[in-house]
């Protein structure tokens, strides 16, 4: 395959794009198949001849669409999205023939320099402090990794780096219990211990006490512990679990402590002065992430962090080689440092696109119908016989059961093989519960209407 030969199938991609896309709502949502069905259907070695792209974009369209899980669906409601507008997907194509390795500017300046000023236009378009800077990851993992790496280095003095941790304090970072299993990922991952995870138990709001907070940190210090971190959630994964921002950083900064908000989901929707208060003193955090990718419309992958003060992130993320030094500049910026790979793809152009093409008034529009429909479905569920709201929305997420645990895991089973929709299940107080979680990117009134014909359906007789 050569270059023309591209311009072909390139064409022929698009075109059959633009075909899936305007028949997903005639697809079940979630793949109808059986664990190794797909990988039967594959040689089990690779071929050692040149095959024409005619048969193998052929064995595209019979094997992988029916056995993927459409996560454009428009009756997606199941995990948070990920997002693929238009706009986005024609950004990550160019992303994709570019092919730039950006993780030195001289390496990619056009990326380096705009993955700059996207991070400025978000930071405003969230109505966050002008002191914000930051830089654009893979996922909110990476971000939460980097933010709890750096929690651990400031602790130890930037010891842990070079000597290692054996020797060193006990360190402890501090979350509610809602947050999200990443945060346990870090710490496992960042040598502090899944034992040195504290998670405080939140209130009827579903966030941390100040108070529960402080106790927690004045008794680890007693017990010759080195507190290192606060992690805060903004619209938490299972039933969006959200911290009183302001005053539990308060707590944080009385302690001398590094804070960071995860914000993976909600973040988005902040971009709505009204939706603001959900995060109100979030100006005084440390690190914030949000993902475009998960409500915005950006493509997977693109999470944005951003940094109060970069310096003790670079201090801790950075390492600069000989042959990774741009000779005659120092003052650059090489987002390498403040992440933990050192390959990085071009994720801004599709930030850049993205924005332009809808405007953050189009995107606002989204969001706020998102919202507006999650309620009304609530509420018409509310109605229904047997049915109970477990959760009322936080923005357009929100939960419920059907009678008791059993009828409840078996609604979703009926739910998920009838197709029409897509939900998912988490545990909440102790009882199993449906999620409903409303911001796939091109779903309508009627697509969120419909889970409550689905539901209806399913529970008539």
């Amino acid at each position: 395959m050569n270059h023309d030969d591209l311009n072909h199938w390139s064409k022929r991609a698009a075109d059959w794009t633009r075909a899936y896309y305007a028949g997903l709502r005639d697809r079940p949502v979630r793949a109808r198949t059986t664990p190794g069905e797909t990988a039967a259907k594959l040689p089990a070695t690779a071929p050692d001849q040149a095959e024409p792209m005619e048969t193998i974009f052929a064995d595209f369209e019979a094997i992988v669409p029916d056995a993927m899980t459409h996560w454009q669906h428009p009756r997606f409601f199941a995990y948070f999205p990920a997002n693929a507008a238009p706009a986005s997907i024609l950004a990550e194509q160019l992303t994709a023939a570019l092919a730039a390795q950006a993780m030195l500017w001289q390496t990619a300046p056009a990326a380096t320099e705009i993955e700059e000023v996207m991070v400025g236009w978000l930071r405003d378009a969230l109505g966050l402090g002008s002191h914000f800077t930051g830089t654009i990851h893979d996922s909110a993992t990476t971000a939460t990794l980097s933010a709890i790496l750096t929690m651990r280095e400031r602790a130890l003095d930037w010891r842990g780096n070079e000597q290692g941790l054996a020797g060193l304090p006990a360190l402890r970072i501090y979350a509610s219990d809602q947050t999200h299993s990443s945060i346990d990922k870090s710490a496992r991952i960042a040598g502090i211990g899944q034992a040195n995870l504290v998670k405080i138990p939140t209130d009827a709001s579903l966030s941390m006490t100040p108070e529960a907070l402080d106790a927690a940190i004045r008794q680890d210090r007693q017990d010759g512990l080195l507190p290192a971190g606060v992690i805060l959630s903004v619209g938490g994964t299972s039933v969006g679990g959200t911290d009183r921002v302001a005053d539990l950083i308060r707590v944080a900064r009385a302690h001398e402590l590094y804070t960071h908000v995860d914000a993976a989901w909600a973040g988005s929707a902040m971009i709505c002065p009204e939706f603001r208060p959900l995060w109100d003193g979030v100006d005084g955090a440390d690190s914030i992430v949000f993902n475009p990718h998960k409500w915005l419309g950006a493509n997977f992958d693109c999470a944005v962090q951003f940094l109060a003060d970069p310096a003790p992130q670079v201090r801790t993320l950075g390492l600069r080689p000989d042959y990774l030094q741009t000779p005659g500049q120092s003052e650059i910026t090489n987002f390498n440092e403040w992440t933990v790979p050192l390959g990085r793809r071009f994720r801004a152009l599709k930030l850049w696109f993205l924005i332009r093409a809808y405007g953050l008034d189009g995107l606002r529009q989204r969001i706020r119908d998102h919202v507006a429909w999650s309620e009304e479905l609530c509420a018409e569920i509310a109605r229904l016989p047997g049915f109970e709201i477990t959760t009322q929305p936080m923005l357009s997420l929100f939960s419920f059961r059907y009678r008791d645990d059993a009828e409840t895991e078996a609604l979703l089973a009926r739910i998920n093989d009838d197709g029409r929709i897509y939900l998912t299940q988490t545990r909440h107080r102790d009882q199993f519960v449906i999620r409903v979680q409303v911001g796939q990117f091109d779903c309508t009134r009627e697509d969120v209407l419909c889970v409550l014909d689905v539901l209806r359906d399913l529970t008539r007789a």
